[in-house]
């Protein structure tokens, strides 16, 4: 085996977030696949299961070859197999498709902070294993109509040069707007597809919660994402755009699968990733009036995801990253 230099600060930070994010994956992913009713999404998960595990494996012996400890993480502490199923109708497979999304990003990211040729490889290899995956649980979800195409536009037939700041006003003095471009309406129907998962697992997890405070916070995530879906989805409809739907359901159970330490963290997950999004889509929507909505969702979310942080703090549901000093 060649001989590696030293771990280096950035690639130490980098593997401990995608140990806490593989390890939450995997316990997510073990109860999915309990309650699974359909075989092919049962056999979808389990493949990605596996094929995770190895690679939280991986990511352990790369911590023991330096002397240091692996994160705790999220253990089979933070799961419940025992209770009765809580989401529905392929939502499973829905989350799992947009952990791919948040993955994906992150990847790219811990890549430019890695120097070493075997870390490098070990993210090249899980980005490749996202992206396989993701495009399985996509075709899936079409193919079982729990996800629909965005609609379509005129396909252009010459290219146009944009002369007038006025394109970038969402109002004229008569009252109307600029049709939203196809970018703009992509980076919308995104914001709704992932607004809608964010419901349904806010309310599962405000439905199960043990803690109250933490219980009150999810109800609050609820509410943000139904306001952040209402603004988007008047847009669409200004223009009698099909706005999506998706599959997924939340039963009635009131019995937690996971501990309130993971779905914290799976909401803290999220948020950041909308965060990010929110600051993607300001540097491509030219209609000011969009940008103005995306900054005060952006505002909105930052809010509540410093308040769970908050939370996470004082109920000792937060792993602190090694720090840059003994």
């Amino acid at each position: 085996m060649p001989k590696h230099p030293k771990m280096s600060a950035s690639e130490l930070g980098a593997l401990w977030v995608t140990y806490q994010k593989k390890t939450m994956i995997l316990r997510l992913l073990e109860l999915f696949i309990e309650k699974a009713d359909d075989p092919r999404g049962k056999d979808l998960m389990t493949g990605l299961w596996k094929k995770l595990r190895l690679k939280v494996v991986e990511i352990e012996k790369l911590f023991e070859a330096e002397g240091a400890i692996a994160p705790k993480g999220f253990t089979q502490e933070d799961i419940y197999l025992d209770v009765p199923k809580l989401f529905a109708d392929h939502f499973d497979v829905m989350l799992c498709r947009i952990l791919k999304e948040i993955s994906m990003g992150m990847y790219v990211l811990h890549l430019t902070i890695s120097y070493r040729e075997d870390i490098i490889k070990l993210y090249q290899e899980l980005s490749m294993l996202t992206q396989t995956y993701y495009y399985y649980f996509t075709q899936y979800l079409l193919e079982k109509g729990a996800l629909l195409h965005p609609n379509h536009a005129p396909m252009p037939t010459s290219y146009d040069i944009i002369t007038s700041r006025d394109y970038m006003k969402g109002t004229n003095f008569f009252g109307h707007k600029r049709p939203l471009n196809a970018v703009e309406y992509g980076l919308l129907y995104h914001s709704i597809e992932t607004n809608i998962i964010g419901k349904w697992l806010m309310t599962g997890f405000a439905q199960c919660a043990k803690d109250d405070a933490a219980k009150k916070y999810f109800k609050k995530g609820q509410e943000l994402s139904d306001k952040i879906l209402k603004d988007t989805l008047e847009v669409l409809m200004e223009y009698e755009l099909q706005p999506t739907t998706l599959g997924g359901t939340v039963t009635l159970s009131t019995e937690a699968p996971f501990s309130d330490k993971l779905m914290m963290f799976c909401s803290f997950l999220l948020c950041s990733f909308s965060l990010g999004g929110q600051g993607f889509s300001t540097s491509f929507n030219f209609r000011n009036d969009l940008d103005i909505k995306t900054v005060l969702f952006g505002k909105d979310i930052y809010t509540f995801t410093r308040d769970g942080v908050s939370l996470m703090m004082s109920k000792g549901w937060l792993e602190e990253p090694p720090s840059m000093v003994h």
